[in-house]
């Protein structure tokens, strides 16, 4: 993360099914993971909002993330160490730092008003992946060449 720049590698999402609730300009995604047992957690990423490209959709993730039980009874913050060392670096502008106060206080009362996807929480809970449904693959156009982070600010 610290060099700015990636490439997009070929591998299998393993070990957990996800749903995720990404609206177009929040500073956040909101995962749903599960495993063979059920829901295991709701997991907040803290990133800039998405962005269509010619590959599909970008986004950037900010680090720090949000737990939370999957009945909302409890949460806790991961990653905060990480976050306060891309902050020291500059990687996390201000600016951004901003928009993530915003965002944490935003999703934290959505846990608090059970809004958005919480409002459901217990229909999600018993949701399933199809197995008939085709695995989601990057589209052929996607770039092969390196990647760098969308510029801070």
């Amino acid at each position: 993360m610290a060099t700015g720049v990636w490439e997009p590698a070929a591998a299998v999402w393993q070990e957990t099914e996800l749903l995720l609730w990404k609206p177009p300009d929040a500073w956040f995604s909101i995962n749903a993971f599960y495993t063979a047992d059920g829901l295991r957690n709701w997991y907040v990423n803290f990133e800039h909002p998405t962005r269509r490209t010619s590959s599909g959709f970008d986004t950037f993730d900010l680090t720090v993330d949000l737990v939370v039980d999957p009945d909302l009874t409890g949460w806790h913050w991961k990653d905060e160490d990480e976050y306060a060392h891309v902050r020291r670096l500059g990687i996390v502008t201000d600016a951004e730092h901003h928009a993530v106060d915003a965002a944490r206080e935003q999703v934290l009362a959505m846990i608090a008003e059970r809004s958005g996807p919480f409002a459901d929480a217990a229909s999600w809970s018993s949701w399933r992946w199809n197995p008939a449904w085709p695995a989601p693959r990057l589209p052929h156009t996607a770039p092969a060449v390196p990647r760098v982070a969308p510029a801070s600010g």
